[in-house]
């Protein structure tokens, strides 16, 4: 399966990127992507606030995605905002096949409540993982700061992903990127599984902010930690293989999945 990293920037208005998305997806597609992975909050960026132009996944933006999917023949995991109970939003990753059906939503379980920013102010949290079937591959889906919290991908891979596809807007700043690169690594190595991590790059043509808008750096990495794709700090989409074939290769060789002492530490 090829999976694509489409590393947007992303605009204050909803409308115009939708159009970056449609753009992206039209070149995954010349490159025989089957599932391109977006940025979070590609719905809007940081920095705005998110609750006006919140509505369900199968919204006006989420139509446009699906729609989107449907016309390159590409499925998509994108970033945008659902409406939560008590007023705030979910930061949102919502998963389109290429037929343009909604199969998955996940509501980011971590919040980035750290490095000065305060993301529980708006955004509430979620309350499951989520594994859903993309272009014939169990994809586990998280979000951003997520990736800080060795568990989720631990319990996604337990759960049959194949692939964990990562949208994130990850934040400038000291060591900030080290981490980003580093902790992907370790995810795709001690899981034994392919990590495909796409971020924002910041829009030239929106005002400075302090919120995160993204260093670049997507990834695509497979189960020996190898960084097949890495797109830098600038826009673009790359698109790679993902071959389930080595995972099982790699399985054979470091069975560390199966010698897990769940007996001990669950």
């Amino acid at each position: 399966m090829r999976v694509a990293l489409c590393q947007i920037p992303v605009s204050s208005k909803p409308t115009v990127n939708l159009g970056r998305v449609r753009e992206a997806l039209a070149a995954a597609a010349a490159q025989q992507a089957d599932l391109a992975v977006f940025p979070e909050a590609t719905q809007v960026r940081f920095g705005v606030d998110p609750r006006p132009v919140a509505e369900p996944a199968d919204g006006s933006f989420g139509a446009g995605l699906a729609t989107a999917a449907r016309e390159a023949g590409v499925a998509l995991v994108a970033g945008v905002f659902i409406p939560a109970a008590d007023g705030r939003v979910y930061n949102t990753a919502v998963a389109f096949d290429a037929a343009g059906t909604l199969v998955a939503a996940y509501n980011k379980l971590h919040l980035f409540d750290a490095f000065g920013q305060q993301e529980s102010a708006l955004i509430a949290p979620g309350d499951q993982t989520v594994v859903a079937k993309l272009a014939g591959l169990s994809v586990g889906l998280q979000i951003c700061y997520d990736l800080r919290f060795p568990e989720l991908t631990r319990a996604l891979v337990t759960g049959g992903a194949d692939l964990v596809a990562l949208p994130a807007a990850w934040g400038a700043g000291l060591y900030k990127e080290e981490h980003w690169i580093t902790l992907a690594r370790a995810r795709a190595i001690e899981n034994t599984v392919w990590v495909a991590a796409a971020g924002q790059v910041p829009d030239p043509d929106e005002p400075p902010t302090k919120a995160p808008t993204g260093v670049g750096r997507s990834v695509l990495i497979d189960p020996m930690g190898t960084v097949r794709l890495d797109l830098g700090p600038f826009p673009g989409v790359g698109v790679a293989e993902v071959d389930t074939g080595f995972t099982a290769q790699v399985r054979r060789s470091i069975p560390s999945l199966e010698h897990r002492r769940a007996d001990v530490l669950g």
